[in-house]
């Protein structure tokens, strides 16, 4: 395993694996190593990917399962190299504190919703305290999301999850977005308002656990209208009301981009 000096010293006990670097050759980070993905896909990787979890003010590394794409014939098996040899790029964190989070959900707003908000309510809703445990949420979804289903793990030299999504490279939601930096602003702010935490991405997926969901439908539509401008295609079938249903008490958020 080849040692970056842009990279954190990995903790010990780790599976083999490799560092991948930006790639991209418009990228201000070319050849910078932006992740560090285990060799193999694995069982059970919930119970590593929480000690890492707990160990990351210290490590300064973000762990992420890393789900592998599902092929089209069922023959096949999901295909680990689509991390390991991923087009990745590299954008400073700086792009991020830019960002304003309700400008973003402005701006990626549907304009042939047909939500009963005509935009991103003004206020916004915030239902975690600033003392909220947000760990249980999100160790119980790695393990749930680890449990039965081979997966890869993956590391980013930041402690935030939301900034992760970013600094790795991730081309998640592409097709809404080509700045990551936009979404990673967003999930900064559920961080904050809902203790939401990333605990698993996919080529275009994304999955959060959730520490103080909403516990009432009116609380659930607002977060429903802020998750119609994230991630329109979470609406291609049902409602905004049916999707707000949904959301009451629900501890984890899944999004896809199709």
């Amino acid at each position: 395993m080849t040692k970056s000096p842009d990279f954190p010293a990995l903790p010990t006990d780790l599976p083999s694996g490799r560092l991948i670097r930006a790639t991209e050759a418009d990228s201000p980070g070319e050849g910078r190593a932006v992740l560090w993905v285990c060799d193999r896909r694995q069982l059970r990787l919930g119970e590593l990917w929480s000690r890492l979890y707990d160990q990351r003010a210290g490590t300064g590394l973000y762990p992420l399962l890393l789900e592998t794409p599902t092929p089209y014939d069922e023959d096949e098996q999901p295909d680990a190299q689509s991390w390991h040899n991923a087009n990745l790029g590299y954008t400073p964190v700086e792009k991020i504190d830019a960002l304003d989070p309700y400008e973003v959900l402005r701006e990626l707003w549907p304009s042939e919703s047909e939500s009963v908000y005509a935009e991103i309510p003004s206020q916004w809703l915030h239902l975690a305290p600033e003392d909220t445990d947000v760990g249980p949420a999100a160790r119980e979804l790695a393990r749930s999301l680890g449990f039965g289903t081979l997966r890869l793990i993956g590391l980013v030299p930041t402690t935030s999850g939301a900034d992760a999504l970013t600094l790795c490279g991730w081309h998640g939601p592409l097709n809404l977005t080509d700045s990551t930096e936009a979404i990673s602003a967003v999930v900064r702010s559920w961080e904050q308002r809902f203790g939401a935490q990333v605990v698993m991405i996919g080529l275009d997926t994304l999955h959060l656990s959730v520490a103080a969901p909403p516990t009432s439908h009116a609380q659930a539509l607002e977060i429903a209208a802020e998750h119609l401008a994230f991630c329109p295609d979470n609406f291609d079938f049902g409602t905004l009301d049916d999707y707000a249903t949904k959301l009451i008490g629900q501890t984890r958020w899944n999004f896809w981009w199709d």
